[in-house]
């Protein structure tokens, strides 16, 4: 079996961030999916599960955090080119999220912040490794 990452979120509203994350180009895995949870995928080996307050709490070790007024985590997401990154963080900001500041430059990638409803951090970026600064 190829290595894969699920990374787990609490979400409050299933369906608005369900909405969210499809706007943003993931798509729904029905057969991981119901009433208190959707596996979100985003490429082969890549899901997201968004999962209701009650439901990740059964799978938590520790109260869940208030990612609203608090970073708990960055997750960066890198897609093919500057375009992408602009389509994907203008759909996700129709469906309600919220950009945290101006696109970056970094001269060999660029990228932009966009935060779900739940306060959840995405970085969306293009980066053209041969535009790496050389030692």
């Amino acid at each position: 079996m190829a290595k894969q990452i699920f990374i787990n979120l609490a979400v409050k509203d299933l369906q608005k961030s369900l909405d969210f994350y499809t706007a943003l180009g993931f798509t729904n895995n029905p057969q991981f999916s119901d009433d208190t949870g959707k596996c979100m995928v985003w490429s082969e080996n890549i899901f997201v599960m968004i999962l209701t307050h009650e439901k990740f709490a059964g799978f938590a070790t520790k109260p869940i955090a208030d990612t609203k007024s608090k970073l708990a985590a960055i997750y960066a997401l890198s897609v093919d080119s500057v375009d992408e990154v602009n389509n994907i963080v203008t759909n996700g900001l129709k469906a309600g999220g919220k950009e945290s500041g101006e696109m970056q430059d970094y001269g060999f990638m660029q990228q932009r912040t966009i935060e779900d409803f739940d306060g959840h951090t995405w970085e969306v970026f293009y980066m053209d490794i041969s535009k790496f600064p050389a030692k």
